[in-house]
């Protein structure tokens, strides 16, 4: 059973079942606040200190709304509704007082909680956990994977805030086996010690070069159309970052266009590509993906796969969290190499494996991010 904050429980394999069918969802209903109300007044978060954790610029950087409608933030979320939530558990070296606080990212502020558990390492833990309603009113009994995924986006995102200011590479926590949080990210200041062995389940991604934060402030989800094939270098250098960031249960493929339109997949000498199947495949993914007729000229399609359809709960949590993980942060180099990118998280009747000839119901897509060398903007010009 999984359990979303303030909702009730959910069967997690039966939703992501019947997610995966062709039920059209119902229509849509109130999404509530944009923001869970944490009790007690809110407080400002001070400036950091020379030996600080820049707590004010990580949440910046990574979660914090730059709109009142708390619609544009730096991690992507299906429909942009943001149902992740976070509490954030202070140790020593951070500039607000140790303790467990809730985080207000419309306002940038926070509500304390209590005191922090007894052994709070230096730094701050961030505990992402999902206010369900808000995607449920979207996109009903479809909403459960893209809770997960949008989690995974958000864990992504405070990784690379963390890494753009210098901070000790985080230890992301995406395998936990209870339903909530269900995800934990813990920064140290800079210069601090994690442990020298990390806890299992702990997933450790690659560090990459630091993006900027200009980077991290200006990267979007591009609106269709994403017309263009990317380059093949560009088309690896996605592909591979994708493969080191979700690690594990994943396989990771590119659906490409003419001259030789298939499905290909960076090889292991990390410098081509190699073909994985033949034929046009966007078309099929533009009717799996809730009829999303533009993708069917996407200039390339990142494709996350596999999550069986007898996988257990902890499978499915796990699966859908790496694949959001990974996918941020594909997007963020697709940007650093000059193209344009949107993920797609919402996938119907789409067993990439049974499409391709293998046994059915053991390869499923999970998520994708729809690639393309010329904006929305520039398409309508040309």
């Amino acid at each position: 059973m999984e359990h979303a904050q303030g909702d009730h429980p959910v069967d997690l394999a039966a939703a992501l079942a019947r997610a995966r069918s062709p039920e059209r969802p119902a229509p849509g209903t109130s999404a509530g606040p944009a923001v869970r109300a944490w009790p007690g007044p809110s407080h400002p978060i001070p400036a950091a200190g020379p030996a600080d954790l820049d707590l004010q610029a990580l949440l910046r950087l990574s979660l914090a709304a730059s709109d009142d409608s708390g619609r544009l933030r730096p991690a992507s979320s299906a429909g942009a509704l943001h149902p992740v939530d976070t509490e954030l558990v202070v140790g020593t070296g951070c500039p607000l007082p140790p303790g467990r606080y809730g985080y207000d990212p419309l306002r940038h502020r926070v509500h304390r909680l209590g005191r922090q558990p007894d052994g709070t390492p230096p730094g701050v833990s961030a505990e992402l956990s999902v206010t369900a309603r808000r995607t449920v009113s979207h996109y009903g009994h479809r909403a459960w994977p893209l809770l997960l995924l949008d989690t995974g986006h958000a864990a992504a995102a405070l990784l690379l805030a963390a890494r753009a200011l210098g901070a000790d590479e985080p230890e992301v926590r995406l395998d936990g086996p209870a339903g909530n949080p269900l995800a934990v990210v813990r920064v140290v200041p800079p210069g601090g010690q994690g442990p020298v062995r990390p806890p299992d389940g702990t997933h450790r991604p690659q560090p990459a070069s630091a993006p900027t934060p200009g980077e991290l402030l200006a990267r979007r989800s591009t609106p269709p159309p994403l017309a263009g094939a990317p380059p093949p270098d560009a088309l690896r250098a996605v592909l591979c970052t994708a493969e080191r960031a979700g690690t594990g249960d994943l396989r990771w493929s590119a659906a490409v266009g003419p001259p030789r339109p298939g499905l290909v997949g960076a090889a292991a000498d990390g410098t081509t590509l190699r073909r994985r199947a033949s034929g046009e495949t966007r078309r099929t993914l533009a009717a799996w993906a809730a009829g999303q007729a533009w993708i069917a000229d996407a200039g390339a399609v990142l494709l996350a796969h596999g999550c069986p359809a007898d996988a257990t709960a902890p499978h499915i949590r796990r699966t859908h969290l790496r694949a959001g993980f990974a996918v941020h942060l594909a997007h963020v180099t697709a940007l650093r190499h000059g193209l344009a990118a949107r993920p797609v998280g919402s996938w119907q009747q789409a067993d990439l494996g049974a499409a391709l000839g293998a046994a059915p119901g053991r390869d499923w897509i999970v998520h994708a991010l729809a690639l393309g060398t010329r904006h929305a903007d520039e398409e309508n010009t040309t």
